[in-house]
């Protein structure tokens, strides 16, 4: 299977592509031959149904996995050059939370920015937590959290992470209708600075300069 998308948008030096990338999952090839590009300000939507791929290309594109063969390039550097420097760059959340269960809303937020070398204080870990609808629950521990609140603690992490390149894969899941719409609000915030967001969604989403990829 073939999916290829292109860029228009102007000369960045922050772009990931990938070159003729295969997929084998067991005994099943899941794509070949996939060229992509994103730029600076750019958002790809890969869409298709279960089974297809999504999931195994997002983590091609985060580096946890190695394609069957084909490259993909940072900022036009292959990622295994320096996966390091590659990592700092990259935010990727995918299906499971990665949240400290034992851990508040507010702990975990800062125990992040601790991890990701972010200078983080509490008055702003507490600012961006209440932003996201969390005020009165930022001293709870996680567990305690429904899925929709800890998508929520997690669109904090997104808001206080500042990596250039989002790969996030079903970040609408288990959102109601509010908080959907400051997802799509916070990943449009996002790309008017100039970062970039890879993502899959089973849902149609509304934010600017969004291109389709059919697998």
């Amino acid at each position: 299977m073939t999916a290829t998308t292109s860029a228009t948008s102007s000369k960045s030096d922050f772009v990931l592509q990938a070159r003729a990338l295969s997929c084998v999952r067991g005994e099943r090839q899941l794509f070949s031959d996939l060229h992509l590009q994103v730029k600076s300000g750019e958002c790809l939507h890969v869409r298709g149904p279960n089974g297809v791929g999504k999931t195994s290309l997002l983590r091609l594109l985060t580096g946890l996995s190695k394609p069957e063969s084909g490259e993909i390039l940072w900022k036009q550097d292959s990622i295994a050059k320096d996966p390091v420097q590659y990592h700092r760059d990259l935010l990727f959340l995918g299906h499971r939370d990665a949240l400290k269960e034992d851990l508040t809303a507010l702990e975990n937020l800062e125990m992040y920015a601790a991890l990701d070398n972010v200078d983080l204080t509490q008055a702003q870990a507490l600012a961006t937590l209440w932003r996201f609808g969390l005020r009165g629950r930022e001293d709870l521990p996680v567990q305690y959290l429904s899925a929709g609140q800890k998508r929520r603690v997690l669109m904090a992490r997104m808001a206080s992470r500042q990596a250039k390149l989002w790969i996030l894969d079903e970040p609408f899941n288990a959102l109601d209708v509010n908080a959907v719409q400051d997802l799509q609000d916070l990943i449009a915030e996002h790309l008017g600075a100039g970062g970039l967001v890879v993502l899959t969604s089973h849902q149609d989403i509304q934010i600017p300069h969004v291109r389709v990829l059919d697998l």
